[in-house]
């Protein structure tokens, strides 16, 4: 890395723990909670922040509004599994103006592409082992 970078991002890191604490403060008037996962990270500073910035900054791309880019988190969240997120990023696009309408319909979207995506890789093993329509042989 050229050194005029690592003095930048040497002097970067130098506030890592004061970034930390406005992040946290950031995080939880944004999606009103803390993550857990927080604390634990919290002891490594330096990446900390660069870890959550990034994320902070992503969740809140300037190409949406809070209300969608929660929607987004609410289908990936539940794609995805993660029901602690799910129910953080619930709470975060309510408070952002999303109805309860359009939150169950985003649980319903992302439920039809998780099944689509089981179907999809199931049957085309299905087609591999037992053959192309009814009857065919194996």
């Amino acid at each position: 890395m050229k050194p005029e970078n690592e003095k930048l991002i040497d002097d970067f890191l130098a506030h890592a723990d004061d970034l930390g604490d406005d992040i946290v403060e950031d995080v939880e008037e944004m999606i009103g909670v803390v993550p857990f996962i927080f604390a634990i990270l919290r002891d490594r500073p330096e990446s900390f922040a660069l870890s959550t910035l990034a994320d902070y900054r992503i969740s809140r791309p300037d190409s949406l509004d809070a209300r969608t880019a929660e929607l987004i988190a609410v289908a990936a969240a539940a794609s995805a599994g993660a029901d602690s997120c799910l129910k953080v990023h619930m709470k975060a696009a309510l408070k952002e103006g999303a109805s309860r309408d359009e939150i169950l319909d985003v649980l319903l979207i992302a439920a039809m592409i998780g099944k689509t995506r089981v179907l999809a890789s199931s049957l085309r093993r299905f087609r591999e082992v037992c053959g192309e329509g009814p009857g065919a042989e194996k």
